[in-house]
């Protein structure tokens, strides 16, 4: 298998993952967590005292693969996924989080590949970091306080995220140094 076929088969795992992230995100919201508030979220714990809408930890990965989308297929691609990204988040969030889901995602996803694009040539793990911390803030305040009225969770749901990221580390480790092994080019 040459690099380049190599280079878009793991792009379309990547891509397939992260269009599997928005309907997990939306349903989790509402429907996971070890307590849901009336009219509000499904919270999971994040860290001792502290509680977040459970579809955090999915959107912290989303933001981490659709760099690794970028990365392999290119940024058309990754505009592309974020375009039906928002058009997954409109119709399956509820009702009550259409707008919420759709502005958060589509803000946070453009930030991040604001801030991915011109860090990406620098270093793959700056890049995704950089990049994430910028999405899931962006996310998290814009999610919160249209489904909610209130940033009361802002910053436990920015910790959820933030875990998915760092967790994220060790492979973005792994998968920059075996691209570099194979010759495995970069797209922009």
């Amino acid at each position: 298998m040459t690099p380049a076929q190599r280079r878009r088969i793991e792009g379309i795992a990547f891509l397939a993952g992260f269009t599997a992230c928005i309907p997990a995100a939306n349903w989790l919201v509402g429907h996971v967590g070890t307590a849901c508030v009336p009219d509000g979220p499904c919270l999971i714990p994040i860290a001792p005292g502290l509680a977040a809408p459970s579809g955090v930890l999915v959107v912290g990965l989303a933001l981490v693969l659709r760099d690794l989308v970028q990365r392999r297929l290119g940024r058309y691609w990754a505009l592309a996924a974020i375009g039906v990204g928002a058009i997954l988040s409109a119709v399956l969030a509820p009702p009550s989080l259409i707008l919420a889901s759709t502005a958060a995602f589509l803000l946070s996803e453009l930030a991040d590949l604001g801030v991915y694009t011109p860090l990406q040539q620098r270093g793959l793990i700056l890049a995704v970091v950089a990049s994430s911390v910028v999405g899931l803030i962006i996310d998290s305040a814009v999610f919160l306080y249209l489904a909610f009225g209130s940033l009361e969770f802002l910053l436990p749901q920015i910790l959820g995220k933030v875990w998915m990221v760092l967790l994220s580390i060790p492979m973005m480790a792994w998968l920059r140094e075996h691209d570099a092994r194979i010759g495995m080019p970069v797209r922009t």
